[in-house]
């Protein structure tokens, strides 16, 4: 069985773990144990004789069953007076103490009470006496006390613990070892659960530097888990972001090839057009074609800046008429529109208000980018655009045939450099800046707008808020955007 680092780790840890506990419990039973249960016995002792003291020996003679069973002790009790005098009389007084003794069953192979304790006891002073058993591997605590001319002994067996203690510490040594030798298998299993997940984790995060976007199935229950699914969410979203960017750098050499070709050809025709006004060949209208193509070039400038002056440019809302600001933007439209033969259909609601509440030069500048996309590709000659109030608000929509429309070309329209004509006509190619300047504005003024295909059309649609006559009345009451 191999271990690997995380293995091994755990492995010295856990067994200084196990180490220290059996050091430590062989500590407390070698030194401490032995004292502390002595100390317990005579505690309890001492919280006997305290509670002796305060009554009289009739009294403790009658509660002596009680006072052995709450304390498991042994009370035994003889007439002082036996003891008066001599060393005769000590021996007579051992004698009925170990007579006594025997009638409880205690059967002691060392006892002796000395003159010195029977003076102390006719001093009504209190014995402590602490008597070696020998073989027996026990000991018997005693205290005498004297309480009106009658001796009671209280008595208590303390086991000697040395042999008990080395038979504990010797089987806690044999389960320090198997414990040791459970660490090992413990810490291999415990690694491999851990190691696992995270080599399938290492794995992808090396697959995500190579921009091999992967994600790795770990299904472990606990916080593993919860950090695999944050790095698949982070693989996810970086694919993502590497796509979006991908379709971005694509559409900015489209655009830059556009526009290279656009730039390109009124350049050739201003070159070639005023190498004939310097070879005397005009015939009146080169300078007429040379102004017309520098004309073109600044518009495609105007509108590069355009689309970046938008976003940092404020909103200023005020109220106007959505209808006359529409029909202003449509008969720009009116000579292309004739000149190609296209039907184009205005459809307004009877008896309602298109009085709305928006930045107008915003505004007019979308209803331009969607005229103008609308003129420029429409399949099949015509050419709707409509309105409807709905919930306070009044929604414009303008739609178009269409020759069939990807799914990918609807979720890229409102990007910048987007264009669906890859071919260099330009009567129907373009920049790819209408959509996106519209959408960039519409963004800007906070309003919502949509681009949908359906039955070989194509419709884009927004919608303002209307201002309502209470509205007019008072200027300072301004609707949501």
């Amino acid at each position: 069985m191999c271990m690997n680092k995380l293995s091994r780790k755990l492995f010295w840890r856990l067994s200084l773990l196990v180490c220290f506990v059996f050091v430590l419990s062989f500590l407390v039973n070698e030194y401490f144990l032995p004292k502390y249960m002595l100390y317990q016995k005579k505690m309890n002792l001492a919280a006997l004789t305290g509670e002796m003291l305060q009554k009289d020996a009739a009294a403790l003679v009658l509660d002596k069953n009680r006072l052995e069973q709450e304390y498991q002790v042994t009370i035994v009790s003889l007439d002082f007076n036996a003891a008066a005098g001599g060393n005769a009389n000590v021996n007579a007084f051992n004698d009925a103490v170990r007579t006594q003794l025997n009638k409880e069953g205690i059967t002691l192979a060392k006892f002796w009470i000395t003159a010195d304790s029977l003076d102390k006891l006719s001093r009504h002073e209190p014995v402590y006496k602490i008597y070696d058993q020998g073989k027996l591997e026990t000991s018997y605590l005693v205290t005498l006390l004297n309480i009106g001319q009658t001796v009671f002994l209280v008595g208590d067996f303390v086991a000697h613990s040395e042999k008990s203690l080395q038979a504990v510490n010797r089987f806690n040594l044999y389960i320090a070892v198997g414990a040791l030798l459970l660490t090992i298998g413990l810490s291999w299993l415990t690694a491999r659960q851990i190691v696992r997940p995270l080599t399938a984790m290492q794995k992808t995060a090396e697959a995500i530097s190579n921009l091999d976007f992967q994600t790795s199935d770990v299904r472990t229950g606990d916080e593993i888990e919860l950090l695999s699914r944050s790095m698949d969410e982070m693989s996810l979203k970086l694919k993502e972001a590497r796509e979006e960017l991908q379709r971005q750098n694509d559409n900015l050499q489209t655009f830059i090839s556009d526009i290279s070709h656009e730039l390109k050809t009124p350049i050739a025709l201003i070159k070639a057009y005023s190498s004939g006004i310097r070879d005397g060949m005009d015939d009146g209208t080169f300078l007429g074609v040379i102004h017309k193509q520098a004309d073109e070039m600044a518009g495609l400038v105007d509108r590069l800046l355009e689309l970046a002056r938008m976003k940092n440019d404020p909103n200023r809302p005020e109220a106007f008429d959505f209808q006359l600001l529409f029909g202003k933007v449509a008969a720009k439209y009116a000579i292309e529109i004739r000149r190609n033969r296209l039907a184009f259909e205005v459809e307004t609601p009877e008896g309602g208000s298109s009085r709305v509440w928006s930045d107008p030069q915003k505004v007019e500048t979308v209803l331009d980018n969607f005229m103008s996309n609308a003129v420029k590709y429409t399949a099949d000659g015509r050419i709707k655009a409509s309105f409807e109030e709905r919930g306070g608000r009044l929604t414009f929509s303008v739609r178009n045939g269409t020759d069939g429309l990807l799914p990918e070309d609807i979720d890229n329209l409102w990007q910048p450099f987007y264009v669906r004509e890859r071919s260099r006509n330009k009567r129907l190619s373009g920049t790819g800046l209408g959509l996106s300047i519209a959408s960039t504005l519409l963004q800007k003024l906070g309003v919502p707008f949509s681009a949908v295909a359906q039955e070989e059309e194509i419709v884009f649609t927004f919608s303002l808020p209307l201002v309502s006559s209470e509205i007019q009345s008072d200027k300072k009451t301004l609707p949501p955007g």
